[in-house]
């Protein structure tokens, strides 16, 4: 129970690693609520953890929105210990072929979102004595990835946010980190496999090319975010926990990650 008592708002919490951080957190004690775009799959969500959490819609593009979610924090719980800064997305493209809506659409909600929640998050924190903010960055903010340009970028900010704002707010007794995801089995990668001719040779080469012979799993990711999330990570602020397989440490890892098939 390393977050009894503790209350968390996740963001992108109603599917893939957002929903296997609530399950987690909820399970360590913490009451969640669960904030997603899609309000029917963050109710969903929120349902099947039981009552230890609650759903709430939000776009975490929109400033509005961003403060009403936290002014639901506290009405719920009278405090915010942990923000969980995960929604996000992706698309393919390089600077040429990536549409200039898609450009935006992915900064609004993968660094925008990040800076909009933790704006109205801070000073509630603040009034409560202190908190932790857990970023959702990835290992491609640091070795890159071919024709993901604007969500390579979108990530890279993110880490330069998580240091900025760890040196704001630590007088204030609040941490600021980030937990760096390596190819994660999420409903983005469910929906890769359906596209492609055979989904099975497909996953073949995807797993043969991680260092470890395999792809995470949303659950193995949450470990990071609840360690950060925890007194345990006391003193650290301003970090990027990566949790990739061993990615980072090679090279062509993340050439290609769409193969037409293997030979």
């Amino acid at each position: 129970m390393r977050l009894a008592g503790k209350t968390a708002v996740i963001t992108g919490a109603a599917a893939g690693i957002g929903r296997a951080v609530a399950a987690l957190f909820v399970r360590e004690g913490a009451r969640v609520i669960v904030a997603d775009q899609n309000g029917d799959a963050a109710r969903a969500t929120a349902a099947a953890l039981g009552a230890s959490a609650s759903a709430f819609a939000c776009d975490v593009a929109d400033a509005a929105q961003c403060e009403a979610l936290m002014r639901e924090a506290e009405a719920r719980f009278g405090r915010l210990d942990i923000l969980v800064n995960n929604a996000g997305f992706g698309a393919l493209g390089s600077v040429v072929t990536t549409a200039e809506a898609v450009l935006d659409r992915i900064l609004a909600v993968n660094v925008k979102g990040v800076f909009l929640c933790s704006k109205f998050a801070v000073p509630l924190m603040e009034r409560g004595g202190g908190g932790v903010i857990v970023n959702t960055a990835s290992n491609t903010a640091t070795i890159g990835l071919k024709d993901r340009a604007a969500y390579v970028a979108s990530k890279g900010a993110v880490a330069a946010l998580t240091r900025a704002m760890a040196l704001d707010h630590a007088g204030a007794n609040i941490r600021v980190n980030c937990v760096a995801p390596g190819v994660t089995m999420t409903s983005y990668f469910d929906r890769m496999l359906a596209e492609v001719p055979d989904p099975a040779a497909f996953r073949r080469v995807l797993d043969a090319r991680q260092p470890l012979g395999r792809t995470a799993q949303p659950e193995e990711i949450a470990y990071a975010f609840l360690y950060l999330a925890s007194d345990e990570s006391a003193f650290a602020t301003g970090s990027m926990l990566t949790v990739d397989g061993g990615a980072s440490s090679t090279q062509g890892t993340y050439a290609a990650l769409q193969p037409a098939a293997p030979d």
